[in-house]
């Protein structure tokens, strides 16, 4: 089976890839990642508050040491001080591109235009084979609009593409008030790629100590509906590239979200569980499922259960939730079903 693709105009051995996670944060994993398979690695994000406290604490240690005397060259502390915080990860970047042979794409999370625009440009210098920006931010300030949020991620699309010639892919929360409106508004902005979606960090409380805690909890496969159904709504209506990403756990969920047109299935969970080997599981099942059903490449079945570029969304989506409540009330009966 051919199980070449391709995402952002990159050419891919696979149509899986392994999304940002602790994964990457050594070139020895990434490279177990690209020996099991998957067609392109996203490094692990690079939240522009992570270089600013860099570049605090480097201030802060050579400030401590401007007055030791020059002859005690050993006093001197062994850290790389000064000037940029972003520097660790860049070379982390360089190192994860020279150590495989697919494409390695960062991810970049930044606070302010001038950060997005000045460390995409750095991780196009390290060797990015794209950048994938995160913007990952609650918008808990009630007094910002949904058009103020949209406009900002307009805004950081069209910032960071004026910057950088490589592609740039932009990584969307489901949170917004007209999803499709905004995926449709980053595709006029030229934007090269639509990942959905994020998965927010939510607060878990302890009712012993009274405390709450930053919850972190791994994707289950009843997750990737969502998802699935914009993709489906998307493929063929914008011309960005579409990765799906969450609910991925066996190769039956990567074949799922082809079919429903994504070019390309991210997961980070289902390698968390089992280690990055695992890609090479999905992939050999997914190979399995396109034999069965004489598929030899993966163009072949992409996007066949996509919504016609010719049916209104709509009336599409609300035809399969009647059809839905009325297996439900079938199955269940009409006790179960309170609408």
């Amino acid at each position: 089976m051919d199980l070449h693709t391709s995402y952002l105009g990159l050419p891919l051995r696979s149509p899986l890839l392994a999304s940002a996670s602790p994964l990457s944060q050594t070139a020895d994993g990434v490279r177990e990642l690209a020996d099991a398979g998957v067609g392109a690695v996203v490094l692990y994000s690079l939240f522009e508050e992570q270089i600013r406290l860099q570049e605090l604490r480097d201030f802060e240690v050579s400030a401590m040491h401007e007055d030791s005397f020059g002859e005690a060259t050993s006093y001197f502390p062994e850290v790389e001080l000064g000037t940029d915080g972003a520097t660790p990860y860049l070379k982390h970047l360089e190192n994860c591109v020279a150590a495989v042979d697919i494409p390695v794409i960062a991810s970049l999370n930044g606070s302010s235009l001038d950060g997005w625009s000045d460390m995409a440009k750095r991780m196009e210098s390290a060797g990015a084979a794209a950048i994938e920006v995160n913007p990952y931010a609650v918008p808990g300030n009630l007094n910002v609009s949904s058009s103020g949020i949209e406009e900002r991620h307009v805004e950081i699309v069209q910032t960071v593409k004026a910057a950088v010639g490589v592609p740039v892919a932009m990584k969307l929360s489901p949170f917004f008030s007209a999803t499709g409106a905004m995926c449709r508004q980053l595709d006029e902005a030229g934007v090269d790629g639509l990942v959905l979606f994020n998965r927010f960090l939510q607060p878990d409380i302890d009712i012993e100590t009274l405390e709450v805690h930053p919850a972190v909890s791994l994707s289950a496969p009843n997750e990737a509906g969502l998802a699935r159904t914009w993709v489906a709504i998307l493929r063929g209506r914008v011309q960005a590239s579409l990765a799906a990403t969450t609910g991925v756990e066996t190769g039956a969920d990567v074949a799922k979200y082809l079919l429903a047109g994504a070019d390309v299935v991210m997961t980070a969970s289902a390698l968390l569980r089992h280690g990055p080997g695992y890609a090479a599981v999905l992939l050999a099942e997914l190979a399995a499922w396109m034999e069965r059903k004489q598929y030899a490449t993966v163009d072949a079945f992409r996007g066949l259960l996509a919504v016609g570029t010719g049916v209104d969304a709509s009336g599409y989506e609300r035809a399969g939730y009647v059809a839905a409540l009325t297996h439900a009330k079938e199955t269940y009966g009409d006790f179960l079903i309170r609408d």
